[in-house]
């Protein structure tokens, strides 16, 4: 069993279809084989980018709340979620004081390191598709996964 650490720009392709989409649904299947890590403020950002999909007209409405519905059920019993603290906060805010992160994404990276810190024995896998963020993640020695490579 592996522990993966599913930032948001990741985290969507498991709903929405795109590249990489096939490799995360790999990763995640079957259910329970892997540990499935996302920061609690992965919630808002997974609906923000469904609902600016659904105002692009690139989803239709109905399946914008299905997608909305299938991710809560997920949170609740799928994936575990990371609490934002402020042991979180300040470490984020040394990831922005040494790279050119946008807020969120610091948030998130952050998040990633807090789980290593705190996962017992596995090395957690910081899955992410957005390039700057991968860039700055390999700066910082993490094993990365960009499904969509």
């Amino acid at each position: 069993m592996a522990l993966y650490y599913l930032e948001t720009s990741a985290l969507v392709k498991l709903y929405v279809r795109e590249p990489g989409t096939d490799r995360l649904l790999t990763l995640t299947s079957p259910p329970g084989e892997n540990r499935l890590v996302i920061l609690s403020l992965a919630q808002i950002e997974f609906r923000s980018a469904v609902r600016r999909r659904e105002r692009s007209r690139d989803i239709p409405p109905r399946i914008a709340s299905q997608l909305l519905d299938a991710f809560r059920r997920h949170v609740e019993g799928r994936f575990e979620t990371l609490a934002i603290d402020d042991v979180l906060l300040d470490i984020s805010a040394g990831l922005a004081d040494r790279y050119s992160l946008r807020a969120f994404d610091a948030i998130q990276l952050a998040g990633y390191l807090v789980l290593r810190k705190t996962a017992r024995r596995e090395a957690p896998v910081f899955v992410c598709a957005d390039r700057e963020l991968l860039a700055v993640a390999r700066r910082e020695g993490l094993p990365v996964l960009d499904p969509a490579s």
